[in-house]
Protein backbone atom coordinates (compact mmCIF):
# COMPACT_ATOMS: atom_id res chain seq x y z
CA UNK A 1 0.00 0.00 0.00
CA UNK A 2 2.61 2.13 -0.86
CA UNK A 3 1.56 5.78 -1.69
CA UNK A 4 3.51 7.07 -4.99
CA UNK A 5 4.78 10.67 -4.22
CA UNK A 6 3.53 13.57 -5.69
CA UNK A 7 5.68 14.77 -8.26
CA UNK A 8 4.95 18.37 -7.62
CA UNK A 9 5.41 21.09 -5.10
CA UNK A 10 2.31 22.80 -3.69
CA UNK A 11 2.52 26.24 -3.86
CA UNK A 12 -1.06 27.17 -3.02
CA UNK A 13 -3.93 25.76 -0.82
CA UNK A 14 -8.13 26.25 -0.47
CA UNK A 15 -9.14 26.32 2.83
CA UNK A 16 -12.41 23.28 3.20
CA UNK A 17 -15.17 23.68 5.11
CA UNK A 18 -15.95 20.86 8.17
CA UNK A 19 -19.46 20.22 8.77
CA UNK A 20 -20.75 17.44 11.36
CA UNK A 21 -23.06 14.57 10.61
CA UNK A 22 -26.23 16.51 11.88
CA UNK A 23 -25.61 19.05 9.40
CA UNK A 24 -24.50 16.76 6.78
CA UNK A 25 -27.78 15.04 7.07
CA UNK A 26 -29.84 18.31 6.81
CA UNK A 27 -28.12 19.19 3.62
CA UNK A 28 -28.80 16.08 1.65
CA UNK A 29 -31.83 15.96 2.98
CA UNK A 30 -32.94 19.29 1.49
CA UNK A 31 -30.81 18.44 -1.65
CA UNK A 32 -33.56 15.81 -1.83
CA UNK A 33 -30.76 13.28 -1.78
CA UNK A 34 -29.41 14.41 -4.67
CA UNK A 35 -25.39 14.68 -4.58
CA UNK A 36 -25.36 17.14 -7.26
CA UNK A 37 -28.05 19.81 -5.71
CA UNK A 38 -25.51 19.98 -3.13
CA UNK A 39 -23.85 23.00 -1.97
CA UNK A 40 -19.98 22.47 -3.15
CA UNK A 41 -18.61 24.24 0.06
CA UNK A 42 -20.88 21.69 2.22
CA UNK A 43 -18.22 18.96 1.08
CA UNK A 44 -15.15 18.15 2.82
CA UNK A 45 -14.11 15.73 -0.06
CA UNK A 46 -15.41 16.05 -3.31
CA UNK A 47 -14.87 12.65 -5.61
CA UNK A 48 -18.33 13.44 -7.44
CA UNK A 49 -16.17 14.00 -11.10
CA UNK A 50 -12.58 14.08 -11.90
CA UNK A 51 -13.84 16.43 -15.34
CA UNK A 52 -12.55 20.01 -14.46
CA UNK A 53 -11.99 19.92 -11.00
CA UNK A 54 -8.29 19.54 -11.10
CA UNK A 55 -5.54 21.63 -10.33
CA UNK A 56 -3.29 23.81 -12.96
CA UNK A 57 -0.05 24.07 -13.14
CA UNK A 58 1.99 27.00 -12.68
CA UNK A 59 2.93 26.64 -16.46
CA UNK A 60 -0.84 26.33 -17.12
CA UNK A 61 -1.35 29.75 -15.12
CA UNK A 62 1.85 31.63 -16.92
CA UNK A 63 0.13 30.62 -20.35
CA UNK A 64 -3.10 32.25 -19.19
CA UNK A 65 -1.59 35.53 -19.29
CA UNK A 66 -0.33 34.97 -23.03
CA UNK A 67 -3.94 33.80 -24.24
CA UNK A 68 -4.71 35.82 -27.29
CA UNK A 69 -8.55 37.19 -27.12
CA UNK A 70 -8.87 37.93 -30.44
CA UNK A 71 -11.95 36.92 -32.00
CA UNK A 72 -10.71 35.10 -35.09
CA UNK A 73 -7.36 33.45 -36.00
CA UNK A 74 -5.84 34.68 -33.03
CA UNK A 75 -2.40 32.94 -31.90
CA UNK A 76 -3.65 31.05 -29.07
CA UNK A 77 -5.64 28.92 -31.16
CA UNK A 78 -2.98 27.94 -34.01
CA UNK A 79 -0.47 26.73 -30.70
CA UNK A 80 -3.55 24.83 -29.96
CA UNK A 81 -4.00 23.20 -33.25
CA UNK A 82 -0.38 22.69 -33.72
CA UNK A 83 -0.12 20.79 -30.57
CA UNK A 84 -3.17 18.15 -31.40
CA UNK A 85 -1.73 17.82 -34.67
CA UNK A 86 1.46 16.79 -33.15
CA UNK A 87 -0.20 14.59 -30.60
CA UNK A 88 -2.91 12.86 -32.10
CA UNK A 89 -1.88 13.28 -35.89
CA UNK A 90 -5.15 14.34 -37.23
CA UNK A 91 -6.05 17.07 -40.02
CA UNK A 92 -8.60 19.12 -38.66
CA UNK A 93 -8.93 19.95 -34.51
CA UNK A 94 -12.03 22.15 -33.83
CA UNK A 95 -12.41 23.54 -29.82
CA UNK A 96 -15.26 23.66 -28.08
CA UNK A 97 -16.02 24.63 -24.72
CA UNK A 98 -16.54 20.93 -22.88
CA UNK A 99 -16.87 17.10 -24.53
CA UNK A 100 -20.60 16.93 -24.76
CA UNK A 101 -20.27 20.09 -27.01
CA UNK A 102 -18.43 18.13 -29.13
CA UNK A 103 -20.56 15.31 -29.21
CA UNK A 104 -23.79 17.63 -29.74
CA UNK A 105 -21.83 18.99 -32.87
CA UNK A 106 -20.88 15.64 -34.14
CA UNK A 107 -23.89 13.12 -33.33
CA UNK A 108 -26.30 14.90 -34.98
CA UNK A 109 -23.87 14.56 -38.86
CA UNK A 110 -23.52 11.32 -38.82
CA UNK A 111 -26.46 9.50 -37.36
CA UNK A 112 -29.31 8.70 -39.12
CA UNK A 113 -32.23 8.14 -36.84
CA UNK A 114 -33.08 5.08 -36.09
CA UNK A 115 -29.45 3.72 -37.08
CA UNK A 116 -27.22 2.62 -34.20
CA UNK A 117 -24.44 3.42 -32.45
CA UNK A 118 -22.32 0.88 -30.56
CA UNK A 119 -19.57 1.16 -27.91
CA UNK A 120 -17.48 -0.44 -25.97
CA UNK A 121 -19.47 1.46 -23.13
CA UNK A 122 -21.36 4.58 -23.18
CA UNK A 123 -20.83 7.09 -21.02
CA UNK A 124 -24.13 8.97 -19.91
CA UNK A 125 -23.65 12.62 -22.05
CA UNK A 126 -22.71 10.66 -24.90
CA UNK A 127 -25.43 8.04 -24.96
CA UNK A 128 -27.76 10.89 -24.59
CA UNK A 129 -26.33 12.58 -27.40
CA UNK A 130 -26.76 9.76 -29.45
CA UNK A 131 -30.79 9.29 -28.45
CA UNK A 132 -30.96 12.58 -29.46
CA UNK A 133 -29.55 12.32 -32.60
CA UNK A 134 -32.37 9.29 -33.10
CA UNK A 135 -30.11 6.93 -32.70
CA UNK A 136 -29.94 3.88 -30.82
CA UNK A 137 -26.77 3.20 -28.33
CA UNK A 138 -25.44 -0.53 -27.69
CA UNK A 139 -22.94 -1.31 -25.13
CA UNK A 140 -20.64 -4.18 -26.17
CA UNK A 141 -17.54 -4.07 -23.27
CA UNK A 142 -15.65 -7.46 -23.01
CA UNK A 143 -17.33 -10.17 -20.91
CA UNK A 144 -14.00 -9.31 -18.39
CA UNK A 145 -15.37 -6.01 -17.69
CA UNK A 146 -18.51 -7.46 -16.17
CA UNK A 147 -16.92 -9.25 -13.51
CA UNK A 148 -15.90 -6.68 -11.12
CA UNK A 149 -14.26 -9.03 -8.58
CA UNK A 150 -11.77 -10.45 -11.60
CA UNK A 151 -8.53 -8.79 -12.40
CA UNK A 152 -8.19 -8.71 -16.03
CA UNK A 153 -5.64 -5.80 -17.61
CA UNK A 154 -8.14 -4.66 -19.94
CA UNK A 155 -11.69 -4.48 -19.01
CA UNK A 156 -12.74 -1.25 -21.02
CA UNK A 157 -12.10 -3.85 -24.37
CA UNK A 158 -14.59 -3.91 -26.78
CA UNK A 159 -16.31 -7.24 -27.13
CA UNK A 160 -15.00 -7.71 -31.00
CA UNK A 161 -17.12 -11.26 -31.44
CA UNK A 162 -19.99 -9.70 -30.26
CA UNK A 163 -19.22 -6.56 -32.27
CA UNK A 164 -19.27 -8.70 -35.61
CA UNK A 165 -22.06 -10.56 -34.79
CA UNK A 166 -24.31 -7.04 -33.69
CA UNK A 167 -22.89 -5.78 -37.45
CA UNK A 168 -24.35 -8.64 -39.11
CA UNK A 169 -27.31 -8.80 -37.37
CA UNK A 170 -28.29 -5.24 -37.87
CA UNK A 171 -26.37 -4.74 -41.12
CA UNK A 172 -23.91 -2.14 -41.31
CA UNK A 173 -25.35 0.14 -43.16
CA UNK A 174 -27.78 0.82 -40.04
CA UNK A 175 -24.76 1.40 -37.97
CA UNK A 176 -23.90 4.77 -38.00
CA UNK A 177 -20.50 4.75 -36.19
CA UNK A 178 -18.33 2.91 -33.19
CA UNK A 179 -17.66 4.45 -30.47
CA UNK A 180 -14.27 3.58 -28.37
CA UNK A 181 -14.25 5.05 -25.17
CA UNK A 182 -10.85 5.54 -23.82
CA UNK A 183 -10.48 4.63 -20.97
CA UNK A 184 -13.78 3.66 -20.33
CA UNK A 185 -15.30 5.41 -17.48
CA UNK A 186 -18.37 3.49 -17.30
CA UNK A 187 -17.00 0.11 -16.15
CA UNK A 188 -14.66 1.83 -13.99
CA UNK A 189 -11.99 3.88 -15.53
CA UNK A 190 -10.65 0.80 -17.46
CA UNK A 191 -8.25 0.79 -20.02
CA UNK A 192 -8.26 -0.39 -23.93
CA UNK A 193 -5.78 -2.07 -24.97
CA UNK A 194 -3.96 -1.35 -28.42
CA UNK A 195 -4.63 -4.75 -29.81
CA UNK A 196 -8.19 -4.13 -29.06
CA UNK A 197 -8.53 -1.34 -30.58
CA UNK A 198 -6.03 -2.42 -33.83
CA UNK A 199 -9.03 -5.30 -34.04
CA UNK A 200 -12.12 -3.01 -33.61
CA UNK A 201 -10.81 -0.57 -35.86
CA UNK A 202 -9.83 -3.14 -38.68
CA UNK A 203 -13.21 -4.45 -37.90
CA UNK A 204 -14.74 -1.12 -38.71
CA UNK A 205 -12.60 -0.42 -41.67
CA UNK A 206 -14.18 -3.82 -43.48
CA UNK A 207 -17.42 -2.95 -42.88
CA UNK A 208 -16.73 0.87 -43.82
CA UNK A 209 -18.07 1.97 -40.46
CA UNK A 210 -16.88 5.37 -39.09
CA UNK A 211 -14.32 5.00 -35.86
CA UNK A 212 -15.43 7.37 -33.40
CA UNK A 213 -13.11 8.06 -30.15
CA UNK A 214 -14.23 9.26 -27.15
CA UNK A 215 -10.84 10.24 -25.77
CA UNK A 216 -11.58 12.41 -22.53
CA UNK A 217 -8.49 10.09 -20.92
CA UNK A 218 -6.31 9.40 -23.24
CA UNK A 219 -2.91 9.68 -21.02
CA UNK A 220 -4.58 7.47 -18.74
CA UNK A 221 -5.26 4.34 -21.33
CA UNK A 222 -1.68 5.48 -22.98
CA UNK A 223 -0.16 4.49 -19.27
CA UNK A 224 -1.88 1.19 -18.81
CA UNK A 225 -0.97 0.25 -22.00
CA UNK A 226 2.98 1.08 -21.54
CA UNK A 227 2.81 -0.74 -18.30
CA UNK A 228 0.54 -3.56 -19.85
CA UNK A 229 1.42 -4.72 -23.14
CA UNK A 230 4.81 -5.51 -23.76
CA UNK A 231 5.15 -4.20 -27.59
CA UNK A 232 5.18 -0.59 -26.11
CA UNK A 233 6.87 -0.88 -23.04
CA UNK A 234 9.55 1.29 -24.07
CA UNK A 235 7.58 4.10 -25.99
CA UNK A 236 6.47 7.17 -24.39
CA UNK A 237 2.70 8.18 -23.68
CA UNK A 238 2.69 10.41 -26.45
CA UNK A 239 4.11 8.03 -28.89
CA UNK A 240 1.20 5.43 -27.97
CA UNK A 241 -1.22 8.19 -27.94
CA UNK A 242 -0.24 8.79 -31.70
CA UNK A 243 -0.39 5.78 -32.48
CA UNK A 244 -3.78 4.48 -30.81
CA UNK A 245 -5.07 7.92 -32.81
CA UNK A 246 -4.07 6.47 -35.95
CA UNK A 247 -6.76 3.82 -35.80
CA UNK A 248 -9.74 5.90 -35.27
CA UNK A 249 -11.82 8.41 -37.86
CA UNK A 250 -12.77 11.40 -35.21
CA UNK A 251 -12.75 11.99 -32.06
CA UNK A 252 -14.50 13.84 -29.11
CA UNK A 253 -12.44 15.09 -26.09
CA UNK A 254 -13.48 16.61 -22.71
CA UNK A 255 -10.09 18.33 -22.26
CA UNK A 256 -11.38 19.27 -18.79
CA UNK A 257 -10.05 15.58 -17.39
CA UNK A 258 -6.07 14.41 -18.92
CA UNK A 259 -5.18 17.50 -20.67
CA UNK A 260 -6.00 19.53 -17.18
CA UNK A 261 -7.73 22.26 -17.50
CA UNK A 262 -11.02 23.27 -15.82
CA UNK A 263 -12.63 24.32 -18.88
CA UNK A 264 -12.50 23.26 -22.39
CA UNK A 265 -12.90 20.36 -25.10
CA UNK A 266 -12.17 19.19 -28.64
CA UNK A 267 -13.38 17.65 -31.36
CA UNK A 268 -11.29 16.15 -34.42
CA UNK A 269 -11.67 14.79 -37.84
CA UNK A 270 -8.62 12.90 -38.78
CA UNK A 271 -9.24 13.20 -42.56
CA UNK A 272 -10.02 16.44 -44.16
CA UNK A 273 -13.64 15.97 -46.11
CA UNK A 274 -17.12 16.47 -46.35
CA UNK A 275 -17.27 15.95 -42.64
CA UNK A 276 -15.37 18.88 -41.82
CA UNK A 277 -17.42 21.14 -43.70
CA UNK A 278 -20.50 20.59 -41.68
CA UNK A 279 -18.66 20.18 -38.48
CA UNK A 280 -17.46 23.97 -39.03
CA UNK A 281 -21.30 24.96 -40.09
CA UNK A 282 -22.71 23.82 -36.53
CA UNK A 283 -19.74 24.97 -34.58
CA UNK A 284 -20.28 28.46 -35.57
CA UNK A 285 -23.86 28.11 -34.43
CA UNK A 286 -23.63 26.73 -31.69
CA UNK A 287 -20.26 27.40 -29.88
CA UNK A 288 -18.99 30.78 -31.65
CA UNK A 289 -16.63 30.70 -34.21
CA UNK A 290 -13.98 28.19 -35.48
CA UNK A 291 -11.13 29.63 -33.80
CA UNK A 292 -12.35 30.81 -30.17
CA UNK A 293 -15.60 27.10 -30.21
CA UNK A 294 -16.47 28.55 -27.11
CA UNK A 295 -13.43 29.25 -25.26
CA UNK A 296 -11.30 32.24 -24.34
CA UNK A 297 -7.97 32.73 -25.62
CA UNK A 298 -6.27 32.21 -22.15
CA UNK A 299 -8.53 28.74 -22.23
CA UNK A 300 -6.63 27.34 -25.07
CA UNK A 301 -3.17 28.42 -23.68
CA UNK A 302 -3.75 26.31 -20.78
CA UNK A 303 -5.24 23.35 -22.77
CA UNK A 304 -2.44 23.46 -24.89
CA UNK A 305 0.14 23.55 -21.74
CA UNK A 306 -2.16 20.76 -20.46
CA UNK A 307 -1.89 18.58 -23.51
CA UNK A 308 1.09 17.82 -22.99
CA UNK A 309 1.90 17.62 -19.06
CA UNK A 310 -1.07 15.12 -19.08
CA UNK A 311 1.40 12.95 -21.20
CA UNK A 312 4.39 13.13 -18.41
CA UNK A 313 4.97 9.76 -17.58
CA UNK A 314 6.24 10.86 -13.42
CA UNK A 315 2.88 12.63 -13.37
CA UNK A 316 0.82 9.32 -14.95
CA UNK A 317 2.43 7.13 -12.48
CA UNK A 318 1.28 9.33 -9.39
CA UNK A 319 -1.99 9.35 -10.53
CA UNK A 320 -2.18 6.01 -11.13
CA UNK A 321 -0.94 5.20 -8.27
CA UNK A 322 -3.27 7.43 -6.13
CA UNK A 323 -6.00 5.20 -7.53
CA UNK A 324 -4.05 1.95 -6.77
CA UNK A 325 -3.30 2.73 -2.97
CA UNK A 326 -6.81 3.79 -2.48
CA UNK A 327 -7.95 0.32 -3.86
CA UNK A 328 -5.10 -1.88 -1.64
CA UNK A 329 -6.74 -0.52 1.32
CA UNK A 330 -9.93 -1.46 0.55
CA UNK A 331 -9.31 -4.18 -0.54
CA UNK A 332 -7.62 -5.24 2.64
CA UNK A 333 -10.59 -4.17 4.52
CA UNK A 334 -12.64 -6.35 1.76
CA UNK A 335 -14.63 -3.78 0.44
CA UNK A 336 -15.67 -4.88 -3.01
CA UNK A 337 -14.66 -2.99 -5.80
CA UNK A 338 -13.97 -2.99 -10.36
CA UNK A 339 -10.66 -5.07 -9.81
CA UNK A 340 -8.09 -3.64 -10.73
CA UNK A 341 -8.69 0.35 -10.20
CA UNK A 342 -9.32 2.34 -13.15
CA UNK A 343 -7.31 5.47 -13.97
CA UNK A 344 -9.27 8.14 -12.72
CA UNK A 345 -11.63 6.65 -9.97
CA UNK A 346 -12.25 3.71 -7.59
CA UNK A 347 -15.50 2.32 -8.78
CA UNK A 348 -17.23 0.60 -5.14
CA UNK A 349 -19.38 -2.18 -6.30
CA UNK A 350 -22.36 -0.94 -4.21
CA UNK A 351 -24.12 -4.11 -5.59
CA UNK A 352 -22.27 -6.33 -3.81
CA UNK A 353 -21.90 -4.17 -0.50
CA UNK A 354 -25.65 -3.48 -0.35
CA UNK A 355 -27.26 -6.45 -1.64
CA UNK A 356 -30.67 -6.01 0.36
CA UNK A 357 -30.86 -3.17 -2.33
CA UNK A 358 -32.62 -3.64 -5.23
CA UNK A 359 -31.82 -2.17 -8.30
CA UNK A 360 -34.73 -0.09 -8.63
CA UNK A 361 -33.47 1.07 -5.10
CA UNK A 362 -30.20 2.60 -6.39
CA UNK A 363 -27.50 0.96 -3.87
CA UNK A 364 -25.11 3.56 -6.05
CA UNK A 365 -26.85 6.13 -5.24
CA UNK A 366 -27.66 4.90 -1.63
CA UNK A 367 -23.86 4.45 -0.79
CA UNK A 368 -23.42 7.77 -2.30
CA UNK A 369 -25.13 9.50 0.04
CA UNK A 370 -24.02 7.03 2.92
CA UNK A 371 -20.13 8.27 2.20
CA UNK A 372 -21.65 12.06 2.73
CA UNK A 373 -23.23 11.83 6.20
CA UNK A 374 -20.28 9.70 7.16
CA UNK A 375 -17.43 11.73 5.85
CA UNK A 376 -18.61 15.02 3.66
CA UNK A 377 -17.21 12.46 0.80
CA UNK A 378 -19.56 13.56 -2.30
CA UNK A 379 -19.37 10.47 -4.83
CA UNK A 380 -21.57 9.74 -8.09
CA UNK A 381 -23.80 6.85 -8.84
CA UNK A 382 -22.85 4.56 -12.05
CA UNK A 383 -25.34 2.11 -12.14
CA UNK A 384 -29.44 1.99 -12.21
CA UNK A 385 -30.27 5.51 -10.88
CA UNK A 386 -27.47 6.73 -13.72
CA UNK A 387 -30.00 5.40 -16.83
CA UNK A 388 -32.77 7.27 -17.66
CA UNK A 389 -35.89 5.10 -18.20
CA UNK A 390 -36.54 3.08 -21.18
CA UNK A 391 -37.55 5.75 -24.02
CA UNK A 392 -40.21 3.06 -25.53
CA UNK A 393 -41.96 1.96 -22.20
CA UNK A 394 -41.36 3.86 -19.52
CA UNK A 395 -40.03 1.11 -17.64
CA UNK A 396 -36.58 1.28 -15.00
CA UNK A 397 -33.86 0.31 -16.96
CA UNK A 398 -31.30 -1.61 -15.32
CA UNK A 399 -27.28 -1.47 -15.46
CA UNK A 400 -25.07 -3.78 -15.36
CA UNK A 401 -23.15 -2.52 -12.56
CA UNK A 402 -24.55 -0.60 -9.68
CA UNK A 403 -21.23 1.33 -8.94
CA UNK A 404 -20.50 4.09 -6.76
CA UNK A 405 -17.72 5.97 -8.63
CA UNK A 406 -14.94 7.75 -6.34
CA UNK A 407 -13.59 10.31 -9.07
CA UNK A 408 -9.97 11.67 -7.73
CA UNK A 409 -9.63 14.95 -8.84
CA UNK A 410 -5.86 15.34 -10.66
CA UNK A 411 -3.23 17.30 -8.42
CA UNK A 412 -5.73 18.06 -6.05
CA UNK A 413 -5.86 15.55 -2.61
CA UNK A 414 -3.15 14.11 -0.34
CA UNK A 415 -3.00 10.82 0.81
CA UNK A 416 -4.53 11.73 4.08
CA UNK A 417 -7.65 12.51 2.20
CA UNK A 418 -7.80 8.88 0.66
CA UNK A 419 -6.98 7.64 4.22
CA UNK A 420 -10.54 9.29 5.06
CA UNK A 421 -12.32 8.15 2.19
CA UNK A 422 -10.92 4.15 3.08
CA UNK A 423 -12.14 4.55 6.53
CA UNK A 424 -15.03 6.10 6.04
CA UNK A 425 -16.15 3.06 3.55
CA UNK A 426 -15.12 0.45 6.46
CA UNK A 427 -17.33 2.45 9.00
CA UNK A 428 -20.22 2.07 5.99
CA UNK A 429 -19.28 -1.40 5.43
CA UNK A 430 -20.08 -2.59 9.46
CA UNK A 431 -23.21 -1.00 9.38
CA UNK A 432 -24.34 -2.09 5.63
CA UNK A 433 -27.22 -4.14 6.79
CA UNK A 434 -28.88 -1.07 7.87
CA UNK A 435 -28.91 1.32 4.74
CA UNK A 436 -32.11 1.87 3.25
CA UNK A 437 -32.52 2.32 -0.77
CA UNK A 438 -34.32 4.96 -2.25
CA UNK A 439 -37.08 6.03 -4.88
CA UNK A 440 -37.55 8.91 -6.79
CA UNK A 441 -40.19 10.94 -6.63
CA UNK A 442 -39.42 13.45 -9.56
CA UNK A 443 -37.37 13.24 -12.66
CA UNK A 444 -36.59 14.53 -16.10
CA UNK A 445 -36.82 12.67 -19.02
CA UNK A 446 -33.16 13.07 -20.01
CA UNK A 447 -29.91 12.73 -17.74
CA UNK A 448 -32.30 12.41 -15.07
CA UNK A 449 -29.44 12.07 -12.24
CA UNK A 450 -28.43 15.22 -12.71
CA UNK A 451 -31.66 16.96 -11.20
CA UNK A 452 -33.42 14.26 -10.18
CA UNK A 453 -35.28 14.60 -6.64
CA UNK A 454 -35.33 11.06 -4.31
CA UNK A 455 -36.80 10.05 -0.45
CA UNK A 456 -35.33 7.24 1.36
CA UNK A 457 -37.55 4.13 0.60
CA UNK A 458 -40.03 3.33 3.97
Amino acid sequence: MRYMPEPFKIKMVEPIKMTTREERKAFIRDAHYNAFSLSAEDVYIDLQTDSGTGSMSDSQWGAIMRGDESYSGGRSYYRLIEAGKEIFGYDYIQPVHQGRAAEKVLFPLIVTPGQYVISNMFFDTTRAHVGLAGGRAIDCVCPEGLDSGAYFDFKGNMDVPRLRSLIAEHGAENIAAIVMTITNNSVGGQPVSMANMRETAALAKEHGILVVIDAARYAENAFFIKEREAEFADATPLEITREMFSHGDVFTMSAKKDALVNMGGMLAVREDGPLVDAIKTRVISFEGYLTYGGLAGRDLEAMTTGLYEGLDYDYLRYRIGQMQYLGARLEEAGIPFQNPVGGHAVFIDAGKLLPHIPYDEFPGQALTIELYIEAGIRGCDIGSYMMDRDPETGEQQRAPFEFTRLAIPRRVYTQAHLDVVADALIAIRDRAADIKGYQITWEPKVLRHFTSHLKPVD
